[in-house]
């Protein structure tokens, strides 16, 4: 594809926040798409490794860590280029997402990031315990903000692939669930509409889905971490205890499974790290697989978005949580982690495109318990569709750098949302930029349910009257 189509104007300073794999992909995004003054696009990473990447496509690269004493200092003068509004887009690891949040809007600036990060030392703070190292309580302090803050200039919050595209992923195959059930409906405009249609079509759980396979030229070296994504973010959300939206239809909280004492109320955590606890489910490619649950931010909020109430009483919600499968050699990687402690490898390697040989990403949602039982919808994009596609990035990666540019678009398209979260938008808009970046998106049904995954010499803890309830889904 070569005309490939201007989809906004931005005459306002862009700024990015890292340029690991995701900042490198995303920047050729912007400039094929966004008519912007390259003159005021600042790319801003401690690692100078790639910053002739950012150079050679006219974007000025400035070598500086961001920290909680110097972020507004560095952010300011580049914020001020005008004539318009500046972007922050967020791409990096260890930075409060919230602090720089919430200064674009002293700034009057607009902003995205894939990811509600805190700022280094959260994620392993001895003096946290398990509930405040979650995500529960890191969206809890982005929505106190969003409350505090109210509208005004756009900030997406947690928009990449998942958290993210997978949220659009929803509500489209919600639409199409109820056509292929014939059931007849006005397409919802609102959460209190959205959530009440997937009540009625009697889903009881979300699976995010997930299968990578694609495969590195060379194998794994021993005391290196492989992934084909940011491998400190990987290890750290891995490394935080299992959390899932927890539905209405659930019967007992797993062991070690506790609820939160303030907030939403939409998920539970259970005290495990999330890449140690594993679960039954299900991909169209390979069929039934194990994946790791893993915290993720859309767990909650999509949990909380179709949550059905009547005043304070809650009457329905859906239970949601990842199933992330790994790359082979992400999945050996994590072995090796957990083998020593938790202590890292010594080599931290983000597969680049060139290494891998072949292999794709299945990445989707998988609605489970109403009346044709279970439904995957999502992306399968391939490596050497990824190759056609766009430059410096593998399958993973451009599923997450073209919902960030979705996120954008739809920014700069709706100026004065305020905070906002991708459950919140509008999927058909998001999905229409995206799309074109997904390879083939396809819905499967499948007959399968987590009874089937058991072992049979080995009986377990099982509900057999409801094959859909957690106690059936986790492994022991």
């Amino acid at each position: 594809m070569n005309n490939w189509p201007l989809l906004a104007t931005w005459n306002g300073p862009i700024v990015m926040l890292g340029f690991g794999s995701i900042g490198r992909g995303t920047l050729p995004l912007i400039l094929r798409h966004i008519d912007c003054d390259k003159s005021k696009l600042t790319v801003i990473d401690p690692d100078p490794t790639w910053s002739h990447l950012a150079e050679v496509q006219g974007a000025t690269f400035l070598k500086k860590e961001l920290k909680p004493n110097n972020f507004k200092s560095i952010l300011r003068p580049l914020l001020r280029k005008g004539p318009g509004p500046a972007f922050i887009v967020n791409l990096t690891v260890d930075v409060g997402s919230v602090d720089i949040m919430r200064f674009a809007r002293e700034m009057g600036a607009f902003y995205i990031d894939t990811v509600i990060e805190p700022w280094l030392g959260f994620y392993d703070n001895p003096k946290l315990d398990n509930a405040g190292r979650s995500n529960y309580t890191l969206r809890e302090g982005m929505l106190a903000l969003k409350r505090e803050l109210g509208p005004g200039p756009t900030a997406v919050s947690c928009c990449g692939a998942n958290p993210g595209m997978v949220s659009w992923f929803v509500k489209q195959a919600l639409v199409n669930l109820a056509h292929d059930t014939k059931l007849k409906i006005k397409e919802p405009t609102t959460r209190e509409d959205w959530g009440k249609l997937m009540r009625r079509l009697g889903v009881k759980g979300v699976h995010i889905a997930e299968r990578d396979t694609q495969r590195a030229r060379m194998p794994k070296p021993r005391d290196t971490f492989v992934n084909t994504w940011s491998v400190e973010g990987f290890i750290s959300e891995g490394l935080q205890p299992a959390e899932l939206g927890w539905g209405t239809h659930e019967k007992k909280l797993p062991l070690a499974g506790k609820k939160h004492k303030a907030g939403c109320g939409a998920a539970i955590y259970i005290e495990h790290p999330g890449a140690e606890t594993r679960v039954r489910s299900w991909v169209p490619t390979v069929g039934p697989q194990y994946g790791f649950l893993v915290t993720h931010n859309e767990a909650i909020s999509i949990s909380d978005f179709f949550t059905v109430k009547k005043g304070n009483k809650v009457l329905y919600r859906p239970t949601c949580h990842y199933a992330y499968h790994p790359c082979n050699d992400a999945v050996l990687s994590m072995h090796e982690l957990f083998g020593s402690g938790g202590k890292r490898q010594s080599t931290l390697h983000i597969l680049e495109e060139h290494e891998i040989v072949d292999g794709a990403d299945e990445l989707g949602v998988l609605l489970y318990g109403h009346k044709k039982n279970a439904y995957w919808y999502g992306s399968q994009l391939t490596t050497a569709e990824t190759r056609r596609l766009a430059p410096y990035q593998n399958a993973t990666g451009l599923q997450v750098t073209s919902a960030v540019l979705a996120g954008m678009i739809w920014a700069i398209e709706n100026p004065e949302a305020g905070i906002v979260e991708t459950d919140e938008m509008d999927y058909k808009r998001c999905l229409q930029v995206q799309s074109p970046y997904l390879g083939p998106v396809n819905g499967y049904y499948t007959d399968w349910n987590p009874l089937q995954s058991v072992i049979s010499l080995f009986e377990e803890n099982l509900d057999r009257r409801d094959p859909w309830q957690f106690q059936n889904i986790l492994v022991r």
